[in-house]
């Protein structure tokens, strides 16, 4: 990492740049979530091809969306 004055004027400017843009994006999208949880769940799925709004959104979890009927059982007694 470079530690001239310009280096890390140029890294300041860059992670402000991002976390305006992250801003923009999540007030378009009208997400409740942090700005850090948005900026983690970004860094996770940075290689994936997901939409950003589909990876930005809340995970509903409901037991009949889970579809398990053709799957193995294990311990199948």
């Amino acid at each position: 990492m470079a530690t001239s004055e310009n280096a890390v004027r140029s890294q300041i400017w860059c992670a402000v740049a991002t976390f305006v843009l992250i801003d923009i994006v999540k007030k378009e999208l009208k997400l409740s979530a942090s700005l850090y949880t948005c900026l983690q769940i970004l860094s996770v799925s940075i290689f994936e091809k997901t939409d950003i709004s589909c990876a930005l959104q809340p995970y509903l979890h409901s037991s009949d969306q889970l579809d398990f009927s053709n799957q193995l059982n294990l311990f199948d007694i």
